[in-house]
């Protein structure tokens, strides 16, 4: 990964982009693939199309990454200047007391405050319940209605966490049977959004490694930054209608499960340990030909990998598996710790493997491959 890559992927992680407001985090991926892209096309939710073309133009390899945040709207201003919002996507209360948020107002951005009721003037019963996002409020120091609406607040106006992008390193260690093992040093990314503009930029560089290295391969790629997949895959359905995939390897986050308070059997993939393959969600059961062809992949050019599954949620992957008469899909996904939050971790290392395991996949996937997956 290059310094001009990491500087990318901290302009994606610093971006403006809830669901439905993505056009700022579009236009940064089509200024940095558009010189190694043998075609753009967009479709008319707003998701950006990046084509590699290879020596054939069947199979075509789908790889999208959503590039929405979760994030919020202005749902009211109330007589002292204070707004109240709704999520959109999905929000845990208990990360939200606190935080700096950003709104996009009509004549500027406006920073506020996510806040409630001091707990020094609640009563002991209200100080034992979670406050939940109904009672809380965004302050962005006004006293009154008239002074919120003269920055330019109007209800609808899009919300956005403020969380800056940073990258250290560490000395990592394995621990097995009580002996101690030293790793080196690896790197790793603090920020937010990587739920999914990771995914979106894995696909980019997918895309560029092909061209930069002139790398061959039988199929068409197409990498694709959807839109609106936290409120229920929209852009994913739309893109994938025109991309008209043979094979959908959606490039998202997984749940990291190296974090106190998660059992081992809740969360199965740990972070430094190589991408995981999704084996199971609740809006996809992937194609069991093409899980062992990328399990047998990442195996013959040892790439790291990790089996997931995941029995709430879904991804992109859902919508497109069932685009036209179907489409062989599956998930591959970063292990982060701390999604839907302002802020989460990966590591780089991650990333990296997965983008060699996909560039690995893309060299070898052919039409013969590609059919033997929905052979009967």
């Amino acid at each position: 990964m290059n310094n001009n890559a990491l500087n990318f992927l901290e302009s994606l992680s610093n971006g403006f982009g809830p669901s439905g407001f993505e056009k700022e985090i579009i236009r940064l991926v089509k200024h940095y693939v558009e010189p190694f892209s043998d075609q753009l096309e967009q479709d008319r939710l707003g998701s950006l199309l990046f084509y590699k073309k290879g020596s054939s133009e069947r199979p075509v390899i789908m790889l999208p990454g959503h590039v929405d945040e979760v994030g919020f709207v202005v749902s009211s201003i109330n007589q002292h200047g204070f707004l109240t919002f709704n999520p959109v996507g999905g929000w845990f209360d208990q990360v939200l007391l606190g935080q700096r948020v950003l709104i996009r107002a009509q004549k500027q951005d406006i920073q506020g405050i996510i806040a409630a009721k001091p707990p020094h003037l609640m009563t002991n019963e209200e100080r034992m319940k979670v406050i939940e996002k109904t009672r809380m409020f965004i302050d962005v120091g006004c006293s009154n209605a008239r002074e919120a609406e003269e920055m330019g607040i109007r209800i609808g106006d899009p919300i956005m966490p403020i969380s800056d992008f940073s990258v250290f390193t560490k000395n990592a260690f394995e621990i097995k049977n009580g002996v101690t093992r030293e790793l080196g040093e690896k790197q790793l990314a603090i920020g937010k959004a990587f739920d999914d503009r990771i995914g979106a930029f894995i696909a980019a560089e997918v895309i560029r490694q092909l061209s930069e290295q002139n790398i061959q391969h039988p199929n068409t790629v197409v990498g694709v930054a959807t839109t609106q997949e936290e409120v229920g895959a929209r852009g994913a359905r739309t893109a994938a209608w025109i991309t008209d995939p043979d094979i959908c390897i959606t490039l998202e986050v997984d749940i990291a499960g190296d974090v106190p308070g998660i059992e081992s059997h809740q969360a199965l993939t740990e972070m430094g340990k190589g991408p995981g393959l999704l084996t199971f969600d609740s809006s996809l059961i992937p194609n069991q030909g093409l899980k062992e062809f990328i399990i047998d992949t990442a195996k013959k050019n040892n790439i790291p990998l990790q089996l997931s599954q995941m029995a709430r949620g879904g991804t992109d992957a859902g919508m497109i598996h069932m685009t036209r008469t179907g489409c062989p899909s599956i998930v591959l996904g970063i292990p982060t710790r701390h999604i839907h939050s302002h802020v989460g971790i990966l590591s780089l290392e991650d990333v990296e493997h997965c983008i060699s395991l996909v560039t690995e996949i893309v060299k070898t996937l052919d039409t013969d491959v590609s059919e033997s997956f929905t052979a009967i």
